[in-house]
């Protein structure tokens, strides 16, 4: 998945938009798809911003649940010396 546009670019986009311009010609001006704008301007009608959804893992799930604790082991049990915070 590609990452999201920035917040400032769909603020002014759709400050254009209540601006009264058209959307192809905002669309065209800012090089996003149509379909990609009328998606911000649904979800502003239904949530009231236009932010995209950060709140999710990319890519896979990860293997090891306790990550800390795993890179944290070696060095207490070892003797090596921690690598990682």
């Amino acid at each position: 998945m590609a990452a999201p546009y920035s917040d400032n670019l769909r603020r002014k986009a759709i400050e254009a938009f209540d601006r009264g311009e058209r959307k192809s010609h905002i669309c065209r001006t800012f090089n996003i798809g149509r379909s990609t704008f009328d998606n911000w301007l649904q979800r502003r009608g239904e949530t009231g911003s236009f932010s995209a959804n950060r709140d999710y893992l990319r890519g896979p799930e990860p293997k090891i649940s306790g990550l800390k604790a795993f890179l944290w082991l070696p060095s207490v049990c070892c003797g090596f010396r921690k690598l990682w915070p």
